[in-house]
């Protein structure tokens, strides 16, 4: 048992250390040596549980997933109303972006290397089509809002505060992911939004 608790561990380390490491300085960038060093593992101890960087990297965005995942679930049934539990929900990611290393490694993973990781995207999406599709039925969306449109809005917008979160078009500090959403996305619901009745 101890020894399966020790095995956990290294694996939890070798996760985290692969997130600082590709988080700055990219998958390409990123050594197994530094890994390891950040780790305080030896190299046989990281191929013991990961066969090659790419897998590693695998478990980064698979981590990264499903902390986002259990964030957008519980962001989807906090909030009054489908559209603003839309909101909460990118609040919540980009929460994630600021405050997670795994998670912003993750993502970065995701768009780095599409070809040997699947997008951390695909386990929040789900959530987000469910919610907007409740939205426009509870007539929440302005007449000739859809979804879909609404959907690829949102996730190009999380896709762009991810990038880059520090600052607007004019320079205005946003405070990171979290701030420049929570500064957006109302500007993005005023268009989308059914007006009042």
């Amino acid at each position: 048992m101890a020894m399966q608790a020790r095995a956990e561990r290294t694996r939890e380390a070798l996760i985290r250390a692969a997130a600082d490491v590709m988080g700055d300085k990219g998958y390409k960038g990123a050594t197994l040596v530094e890994i390891c060093r950040s780790a305080q593992v030896s190299m046989g101890a990281l191929t013991f549980h990961f066969a090659s960087k790419s897998e590693l990297a695998e478990a980064v965005v698979g981590r990264a997933a499903d902390t986002a995942g259990e964030r957008a679930a519980d962001a989807a049934v906090a909030h009054g109303s489908p559209l603003r539990a839309v909101g909460g929900l990118l609040q919540a990611l980009a929460r994630l972006l600021d405050e997670d290393t795994v998670v912003r490694a993750g993502s970065l993973l995701a768009r780095e290397r599409p070809d040997i990781v699947p997008a951390w995207h695909s386990s929040w999406t789900p959530t987000l089509w469910q919610l907007l599709t409740e939205a426009a039925a509870a007539g929440e969306l302005r007449h000739g809002v859809r979804p879909p449109v609404v959907a690829g809005l949102a996730m190009h917008l999380l896709a762009a505060v991810e990038m880059d979160p520090r600052t607007g078009a004019d320079h205005e500090v946003f405070r990171g992911a979290a701030g420049a959403v929570s500064r957006l996305w109302p500007l993005v619901c005023h268009g989308i939004a059914a007006a009042p009745a």
